[in-house]
């Protein structure tokens, strides 16, 4: 069985561990935020990152097949509440709900 000096050591290593890396990230971003540059990422990556999900989730979409009907009018209301509304969350949950309901409706094997 170890000692008691032995576990409180074990125990101080592991909270100066767990602490010092829940503050590095706070220590770290301290001196970027008065950058151009990451006030212009955080104004550009937003879309940035919607584009290359879009590309992600759809890469390998068959456009020939009938199974690719529910995600291309899953996207095409999502695009078309967000134009017409301009909120992320309208449009993600209407573009999710027309998806689930046609994929497991119509188009569930």
């Amino acid at each position: 069985m170890p000692d008691t000096p032995y576990l409180i050591a074990a125990v101080a290593v592991s909270a100066a561990v767990t602490w010092a890396l829940r503050a590095l990230p706070f220590a770290a971003l301290a001196p970027l935020r008065a950058s151009g540059t990451v006030r212009y990422l955080s104004t550009r990556m937003p879309a940035g990152i919607m584009v290359i999900l879009l590309v992600y989730c759809l890469r390998d979409l068959p456009l020939t097949e009938p199974r690719a009907i529910a995600p291309s009018a899953a996207l095409a209301v999502t695009v078309g509440l967000h134009l017409w509304r301009r909120n992320a969350v309208l449009s993600i949950v209407g573009g999710t709900a027309v998806h689930v309901v046609l994929a497991s409706t119509l188009f569930a094997h």
